[in-house]
């Protein structure tokens, strides 16, 4: 479909959807769509559970645009190219990003289908979409304060679980060593996953309002007797995403 329904929305806001959760977009209702192949620099993801296309839709008559799948650093891209989408979302005039991952859980207070509004993150992916320059950034305070609390009071009045935690980001595609987790856990994380944060950090560099949020698709390495696919984290974000869509819908 032609870009231009696009840019005459002139969307402030935009969602990215993690693994499993492509379905929301579907619940929000679709005007138009447009596929990353259409988008130059950007192309279609080749992990499941990633549609790899914009929708257009509208929340309380405010235009969204929603990004249903992402490109990871572990499919062979730069941190640059993994993060076009946000600067096409930027071109479009988004403002306002709310970015969403499937993730593993380390904080045993937390559990499998809950959603964690992340606070903070660890960079462990050793790269940044600012590689080439002297691009410094403040990043003191990369996910808006005052919207974590509106998120916070949206879950309360919905009666959602809501957690609060840090992110962090490892390049994968393998997943993590129960070493690794004990590592992570010692250094403050909360969550584990593969994505999200050279997207926050490209996102912030524009001068973008960010929001996190992780949906917490099954346990990190070691801390249950389990093997972990990929197919597991697809399916506990398809199952749990009508809480995220009813978290979404309230606080835009």
């Amino acid at each position: 479909m032609s870009l231009t329904a696009f840019e005459n929305a002139r969307p402030e806001v935009a969602i990215v959807l993690g693994s499993g959760l492509g379905e929301v977009a579907e619940s929000l209702g679709i005007e138009a769509e447009l596929s990353y192949a259409e988008v130059p620099g950007l192309t279609a993801s080749t992990v499941p559970g990633h549609a790899g296309r914009f929708v257009l839709t509208q929340v309380k008559n405010r235009p969204v645009v929603v990004a249903q799948g992402r490109r990871h650093l572990y499919e062979g891209l730069s941190a640059y190219e993994v993060t076009a989408g946000i600067r096409f979302l930027h071109s479009l005039g988004v403002k306002e990003l709310i970015l969403t991952n499937a993730a593993g859980a380390i904080n045993a207070g937390f559990g499998v289908g809950d959603l964690m509004l992340i606070t903070d993150h660890l960079n462990l992916l050793g790269t940044s979409p600012l590689l080439g320059g002297p691009n410094f950034h403040d990043m003191s305070a990369v996910y808006d304060p005052a919207w974590r609390e509106a998120f916070l009071q949206a879950a309360t009045q919905l009666d959602l679980t809501l957690h609060q935690g840090v992110y962090a980001a490892t390049l994968g595609p393998q997943y993590e060593t129960p070493a690794e987790i004990r590592m992570m856990r010692t250094l403050g994380a909360d969550a584990v996953g593969m994505s999200t944060v050279p997207e926050v950090i490209q996102a912030r560099a524009l001068g973008m309002r960010v929001a996190g949020i992780s949906m917490l698709t099954n346990w990190a390495a070691g801390l249950k007797d389990q093997t972990l696919h990929h197919a597991e984290v697809v399916s506990v974000g398809q199952s749990a995403g009508a809480n995220l869509t009813r978290l979404l819908k309230s606080v835009l």
